[in-house]
């Protein structure tokens, strides 16, 4: 259920939700909430796709350091693979508003659907760029599975993991079919499911 919220006078205590990491051939699934602090606003806050990676990284750590709370989660390959990525996502959302150490009153949730939680929450479509805390939440996200990756790169040589962060692109799939599958990727993607089952 959308709720009619007006964004800006929304009370207090409202942590965003966001994920990142679903479309990937490999690695968890990321996903973060944050409790901003109105006292301690936090200047230049929006979707983190459209930030620099400089900026990301300068706002990771003003995000970590002024919001009332934060709590980065994850899914794992395996919990992926057994659930599907859908439902994974939704446990690490979960896991990630579970993990406050402030518990919100209410909880935004980037996209069309919600987590099963115990606090109301609601789904904004595109709240990344809507939601402040919703955009400090896929910053959270996104540098922690850039970080992971770029350390995976240097486990698994020869992916280009670091560069395309485990999506599906062209050198991701040559190298796939070249050197095979690693415990890191997803079974049930069918890029992954197609080289361990032979099939080009």
């Amino acid at each position: 259920m959308q709720m009619g919220l007006d964004f800006t006078l929304v009370e207090e205590l409202v942590a965003g939700v966001d994920e990142v990491g679903r479309g990937p051939l490999c690695g968890p699934v990321v996903t973060a909430a944050v409790i901003l602090d109105p006292a301690r606003p936090i200047l230049g806050l929006n979707d983190s796709k459209k930030l620099s990676e400089a900026r990301r990284e300068k706002l990771f750590d003003e995000i970590c350091e002024k919001a009332l709370a934060w709590c980065i989660a994850r899914a794992e390959v395996e919990e992926i693979d057994r659930l599907n990525i859908l439902h994974a996502t939704m446990l690490a959302m979960q896991r990630a508003v579970e993990g406050l150490s402030v518990t919100p009153r209410l909880a935004l949730i980037d996209g069309n659907r919600c987590p099963k939680l115990a606090v109301p929450s609601a789904p904004v479509v595109k709240g990344d760029s809507q939601v402040p805390a919703i955009a400090a939440a896929s910053i959270l996200a996104k540098v922690s599975r850039d970080r992971e990756m770029q350390a995976l790169e240097a486990l698994y040589p020869g992916y280009g993991i670091g560069g395309h962060k485990g999506y599906p692109t062209p050198v991701h799939l040559e190298a796939l079919k070249r050197l095979g599958a690693t415990p890191i990727h997803r079974r049930s993607f069918a890029p992954v499911r197609n080289v361990l089952e032979g099939i080009d």
